[in-house]
């Protein structure tokens, strides 16, 4: 066992700091002295740190000292046999597991309710998606999670993929059944890729959902800074020990920069100590916190804070019961709308709102009294703003029909239609609210009158609609 009291690469960074070395290299702003308002913004210690890469500090493009340390320890207490550190986000991570193990041509079979960034690993690669499409929660409009029994029947229609992927868990906190996931995958020579974005806890305490890494996946993309605590942009690439790491640096040097923050590593060293040292118990209380939360805002009526009453044991195997989605319909408004006017009229930022649902997103860092204020918020906002919800759209998801590769349609020549006019062709580009990033129409896919309604409808409830040529999104397009 090492010692997870130790955070090599910050401790080396103090070293450094206090050595008051004098700066002939790049960042230009030479610790700060090149721009006071950067000083004022972010404080000296902050600043004297935001350093290049030399030998005391290590290169993270090719670790051998402390930054290699520091991923030792990250790996041993995530359970994985190797960790990388990425300063690209999670992103950055999903896209480097499949491109990793894809090639152009290569199948991977994944659910269609994925990140943005998986399908933008498939417009690199050239790999074809082959989608298992989730069961829809038909009252709170989402997708659930990838069932085993259609897995078994997609590896069947498809023995040649290479991969499948899987959310561990979605946004909302919905768990597929991991393990039997783990075990059809390998009985047929596949690799398992979880996209961990929002389940970096799961290591931490035994009351959550089962981890990638424990449930024997081969890579996992793990975001530090959503539930784990260090600095936007700071994740985690996990590998088990079927993967070959040093290939895996290779793919990972394709893309990522050759200036690595040492702001955002060192907030990844910092973090995993704590969550090493803290973690269970800081996650029991956000259980207990999100616990609570639940049943206060249920006991109000009309919303719905839903949990673990959703599991199945198919489509929903397990829940993340640390994600606080409410259900806003029986209130007469969007998602979208209650994330807007807890922000406008009561100062509350929540994750996100969509049509049917917001999530509060409640982690290490938060309090009781937080907890208490957004409850009153809604409280307040039930009697205030509470209206008729007949003509109120009903569904969140919309299954796409793909047509075409996304890489193809990506690349192929195309024309730019008025979204009205753009039924029954094919989709060359996306189509997604932000967050939670997960496209309504990517590359490929089939402009249906269903599809055209919906992002009319978020448009108009104030979605943030992003990913098209058209920065409006009154435009889309197609296939030429």
């Amino acid at each position: 066992m090492r010692d997870q009291r130790r955070a090599p690469l910050y401790e080396a960074l103090e070293r450094f700091r206090k050595q008051r070395v004098v700066p002939f290299d790049v960042p230009g702003h030479k610790r700060g002295r090149g721009n006071p308002e950067l000083v004022e913004l972010l404080g000296e210690k902050c600043v004297g740190i935001d350093v290049n890469s030399m030998k005391p500090l290590d290169d993270l493009c090719h670790p051998a000292s402390v930054i290699k340390e520091a991923e030792a320890l990250a790996a041993e207490v995530f359970g994985a046999a190797h960790a990388f550190f990425m300063v690209g986000g999670t992103t950055s991570a999903v896209q480097s597991m499949i491109l990793s193990v894809c090639k152009e041509g290569d199948k991977i079979i994944m659910p269609r309710n994925v990140h943005k960034s998986v399908i933008n690993a498939l417009i690199l690669c050239g790999a074809i998606p082959v989608y298992v499409n989730p069961e829809v929660d038909v009252k709170l409009g989402i997708s659930l999670g990838m069932e085993p029994q259609k897995l078994e029947q997609a590896v069947k229609d498809n023995p040649d993929a290479v991969a499948v992927l899987v959310n561990n868990p979605t946004y909302y906190g919905i768990c597929s059944d991991l393990r039997s996931i783990v075990a059809i995958a390998h009985r047929h020579g596949m690799k398992v890729l979880a996209d961990e974005a929002h389940g970096t806890h799961f290591s931490f305490n035994d009351d959550l959902p089962v981890s990638a890494m424990a449930a024997g996946a081969d890579m996992s993309a793990v975001s530090m800074h959503k539930s784990g605590g260090s600095l936007t942009q700071s994740s985690l690439l996990l590998l088990g020990d079927s993967v070959n790491a040093d290939y895996v640096r290779q793919i990972i040097n394709l893309t990522q920069t050759t200036s690595a923050s040492y702001l955002l590593m060192a907030s990844l060293d910092i973090s995993r100590r704590n969550l090493a040292l803290n973690g269970e118990q800081a996650f029991k209380n956000v259980i207990e916190m999100a616990d609570y939360a639940r049943g206060e805002i249920n006991a109000l009526g009309d919303w719905y804070a839903f949990g673990k009453e959703l599991i199945n044991g198919a489509s929903v195997y397990d829940f993340d019961v640390t994600k606080l989605a409410v259900y806003t319909r029986d209130v007469g408004l969007a998602g979208i709308e209650v994330y807007d006017i807890l922000r406008d009229e009561y100062n509350i930022q929540i994750e996100f709102g969509d049509i049917s649902n917001i999530l509060a997103y409640v982690s290490i860092g938060d309090r009781l009294q937080d907890i208490e204020r957004l409850v009153g918020a809604l409280d307040d906002m039930r009697r205030l703003f509470k209206r008729d919800k007949s003509g109120m759209l009903s569904a969140e998801y919309v299954s796409p029909k793909v047509s075409v590769p996304p890489r193809k349609a990506f690349y192929s020549e195309k024309v730019s239609l008025p979204l009205s006019a753009a039924e029954g062709r094919i989709c060359t580009e996306f189509v997604m609210c932000y967050p939670p990033g997960i496209p309504i129409l990517a590359p490929g896919e089939l402009v249906t009158a269903e599809i055209i309604e919906y992002i009319g409808y978020a448009k108009a409830k104030g979605c943030n609609l992003q990913g098209t040529e058209d920065f409006a999104v009154e435009r889309i397009n197609v296939l030429k």
